[in-house]
């Protein structure tokens, strides 16, 4: 492929499942397109929400690389204001033991999105805000240890390189440029705001040992089937998701899309679906090369980090795969996508 392409995987529960099946899933997904040559297969972290399996986002990684053989294994991200950095420190430095060259540490600075979760994370609405210091204290201990823990050491992190990458969400791009470090960052309902923030970064970048030059990844949520009509309807239960989640405070399993598409939408659901939807790119295999070629050249994007939830699974990795071998062929001239 002309340009990495990777994969951000949520485990995502399906309407009928248990969490137990949305992780299996997540496996066996790893394995898939790791045969489709993707580049990297990250897992997220999210707590207290039905219609997503994937808390614990270290422990899903080690079943993933466990499982495959190649592909590199990481987090998108770890949410380190829920975290000690000697214990995430630590939880990398295991993985990172286990699979030599594989493992890749993203970060983020989300908090619990309800009051109940974070009093049980022992969070509060401010714990972002530690968050720079909370990577530099976290990046010390694979360096050799705290000035201010002296005689501890995090083993067996410690003198381990494992690439660390910071999620921009809430000031994330400038915190990624002052400490040096590659960026993932959305490919945004509004494409200024996406272009405007990867500027700022790469303008105040800060070269470290750990990424000499800017490194920009755009992530994006992208469908691919025979028709562009066809993709459209592959996101529209994790849309519909996200609107519930808007209205009624809860993230569900996803519908199948056919029952998404047979309801009755009051204006408020309606214009949150559109808001959800403006940023996912659908089309055919060709007008997706094309649309991702495109915004990879808009961006500068050094690499594309892909997210597809879909009610069935085999239409997720039919689009895969079809994208896979459209990235591998000659780029079509026109960008059709949309």
């Amino acid at each position: 492929m002309d340009i990495p392409l990777s994969v951000l995987d949520r485990s995502l529960v399906r309407a009928g499942q248990d969490p137990g099946r949305a992780l299996r899933d997540t496996v066996r997904f790893a394995q898939q397109v790791e045969e489709l040559g993707f580049h990297r297969f990250w897992v997220s972290e999210h707590h207290g929400v039905p219609g997503v399996a994937g808390s614990a986002p270290t422990v899903l990684a080690a079943a993933v690389a466990s499982a495959t053989s190649r592909i590199r294994v990481g987090t998108g991200g770890v949410m380190l204001p829920n975290h000690r950095p000697l214990v995430v420190a630590e939880q990398f430095g295991v993985l990172a033991s286990l699979f030599p060259g594989r493992i890749d540490m993203g970060l983020g600075r989300s908090v619990g999105f309800t009051d109940g979760i974070r009093r049980a994370l022992g969070v509060g609405k401010d714990g972002a805000e530690g968050f720079a210091a909370g990577v530099r204290e976290l990046l010390g201990w694979f360096d050799g240890g705290q000035p201010d823990y002296p005689g501890v050491h995090a083993i067996p992190a410690e003198g381990l390189d494992v690439p660390a990458f910071v999620l921009a969400v809430d000031g994330g791009a400038d915190i990624a440029a002052s400490l040096g470090l590659p960026l993932v960052i959305g490919a945004g309902r509004v494409r200024a705001k996406t272009l405007e923030a990867v500027g700022r970064y790469r303008a105040a970048f800060r070269p470290s040992d750990r990424a000499p030059l800017p490194y920009v990844v755009i992530a994006v949520n992208a469908a691919v089937a025979g028709t562009a009509e066809a993709a459209a309807r592959l996101q529209l239960p994790e849309a519909w998701a996200t609107v519930v989640s808007r209205t009624r405070g809860v993230f569900p399993p996803l519908s199948p899309p056919a029952e998404v598409a047979a309801l009755r939408l009051t204006e408020r659901e309606s214009g949150y679906l559109a808001e959800a939807r403006a940023s996912q790119l659908h089309g055919t295999a060709e007008q997706m090369a094309a649309a991702l070629r495109t915004l990879a050249a808009e961006t500068g994007a050094d690499e594309l980090l892909l997210t597809l939830n879909t009610h069935d699974p085999a239409d997720r990795l039919d689009s895969y795969r079809q994208l896979a071998a459209a990235m591998s062929s000659t780029a079509p001239d026109a960008v059709t996508a949309g």
